[in-house]
């Protein structure tokens, strides 16, 4: 997937995986109790600050922190921009 958006220096764009709508029992859950996924597909990763590199790349499944990020709609994709230091890792 091509994204027009350029992340800055050590930001990444993360795609979240979809919430988990039942249980493991069966029930199924209304939008307001599903949990925050916390694992997402990284988009695009932005260049680095000039005195590290980049972990992550394009395509890295990865676990990242319940509140981490800014959530933007972008081309009617909910997406998260964060810094690869709130990636806890990539699994």
């Amino acid at each position: 997937m091509a994204l027009k958006i350029k992340p800055l220096e050590d930001r990444v764009i993360v795609e979240a995986m979809a919430a988990d709508e039942k249980t493991a029992s069966g029930i199924i859950l209304p939008d307001t109790a599903q949990e925050k996924p916390q694992q997402g597909t990284v988009l695009v990763v932005g260049p680095g600050k000039k005195d590290s590199s980049m972990t992550v790349k394009s395509g890295d499944k990865v676990l990242y922190g319940k509140y981490s990020g800014t959530e933007i709609n972008h081309e009617g994709k909910d997406l998260l921009i964060m810094r690869e230091s709130d990636i806890l890792a990539i699994i």
